[in-house]
């Protein structure tokens, strides 16, 4: 018995060392439920830092003027394009261009080989000669036996023949004074002369090659580049747009674009509407005349075409990036004098840019978010923050969130 109670002391103050140490994880357990996760606001939600307004950018629906601007593609074509071609046969003696030069309307181009029509041309005047020395004769024998005739001396039926003669001299002169101007009009040919004025392409024979008016390539390419054309396509629906202005004498301004809509080329009016719609694509022709003073429109080249054919006036304008896109249509969030958004669905006109018009919805003066709406509901509360200030890290306030959302239902 008496060895017992010392072996029971130390097992004990084990369970109390036990109990203690159990209080005491509790308690720190509650503290640390108590306690604020480190960075975040009092009172907040458990760390997520979205117990404060939503930082968003926003601007201001603005009343103003909104040109209507239509695009499509286009291809620039030459006002003329022309296959030089000899009008004779015979070798190319020389060339007078070089090649890409601009030349003008009657400019010589080339020469052909011109003896084998003087020679033509020689021949044909001494035939005429030889055949108006006989007409002479033939009319002085007539004269004689038309005399003789009214002396009963001839028959009638000599004279007759006499007439005949001299007619079939005076035919033959005609045939002859044909033959010389064929062959002067061959001589003419033989100096190949520019029928249009404009840009010169790489010569398609060299000199001392025999041509023929038959070639196929001709002798040179001569496109007409100033002015020059741009063939584009507009959708049918867009059609009536374009004929209202036009219908009424107005001249239609249209720009031609690079490739990447980077920047403009140039600027021409309206030329013309094809008489048909292409059932295949349901798009109108529609051709396009530009100055091209400086040459920066080439044939063949890729063009956007955009054509203005109207301007609309005092009407609300938003910014582009305001407007998403739900379920139930267009909408934008506005947010109002309390600090708070609304949802509102609108309807939209033409965008330009990064301006757009609003037709109903908004109404001049309201301020849309532009950025930092993929978290707003009705009512939220917002802080419109400026992009252009800077936060204490040296970095622009910005907020988080990608600028365009469909609605949540």
């Amino acid at each position: 018995m008496s060895n017992a109670a010392p072996e029971a002391r130390p097992s004990h103050r084990r369970w109390w060392i036990a109990a203690i140490i159990v209080v005491l994880a509790g308690g720190g357990w509650l503290l640390s439920r108590e306690a604020p996760p480190q960075g975040a606001k009092p009172g907040g939600r458990g760390g997520m830092g979205m117990s404060g307004p939503q930082p968003v950018q926003a601007k201001p629906v603005v009343k103003g003027e909104m040109p209507v601007i239509l695009s499509g593609l286009g291809t620039v074509t030459a006002a003329n394009t022309v296959i030089v071609r000899s009008q004779v046969d015979g070798q190319l003696m020389k060339l007078h261009f070089t090649e890409g030069q601009v030349v003008r309307q009657g400019q010589l181009l080339a020469e052909i080989d011109p003896r084998p029509f003087q020679v033509a041309l020689t021949q044909a005047e001494g035939q005429m000669a030889k055949d108006m020395a006989l007409l002479a004769n033939a009319r002085a024998d007539l004269a004689r036996y038309q005399q003789l005739l009214k002396q009963e001396s001839i028959a009638k039926q000599q004279v007759d023949a006499q007439v005949a003669l001299v007619g079939q001299y005076e035919g033959a002169i005609k045939a002859d004074q044909g033959a010389i101007d064929a062959a002067r009009l061959n001589l003419t040919y033989s100096r190949v002369t520019a029928p249009v004025a404009g840009r010169v392409g790489l010569r398609q024979v060299d000199p001392g090659n025999l041509v023929k008016s038959g070639d196929t390539n001709g002798l040179v390419v001569i496109t007409t580049v100033a002015p020059i054309n741009v063939l584009f396509t507009l959708p049918e629906a867009q059609l009536s747009q374009v004929l209202a202005p036009l219908n009424q004498g107005e001249t239609l301004p249209v720009e031609a674009w690079d490739r990447g809509l980077s920047k403009a080329i140039a600027t021409g009016k309206l030329l013309t509407i094809d008489n048909q719609i292409d059932t295949t694509t349901g798009t109108v022709k529609l051709k396009a005349q530009f100055a091209n003073d400086d040459g920066m429109l080439f044939p063949n080249q890729f063009v956007n075409a955009r054509i203005k054919v109207a301007d609309l006036k005092d009407v609300a304008i938003a910014p582009s990036a305001a407007i998403q896109h739900g379920s139930q249509g267009s909408f934008v969030w506005v947010v109002g004098a309390d600090g708070k958004v609304t949802q509102r669905v609108v309807k939209t006109g033409p965008a330009q840019g990064e301006r757009i018009v609003i037709t109903e919805g908004v109404a001049p003066g309201d301020k849309v978010v532009t950025d930092g709406a993929d978290r707003l509901r009705d009512g939220a509360a917002v802080e419109v923050v400026d992009p252009n200030k800077r936060n204490a890290s040296g970095t622009a306030s910005r907020p988080q969130g990608r600028r365009h959302h469909k609605a949540e239902q």
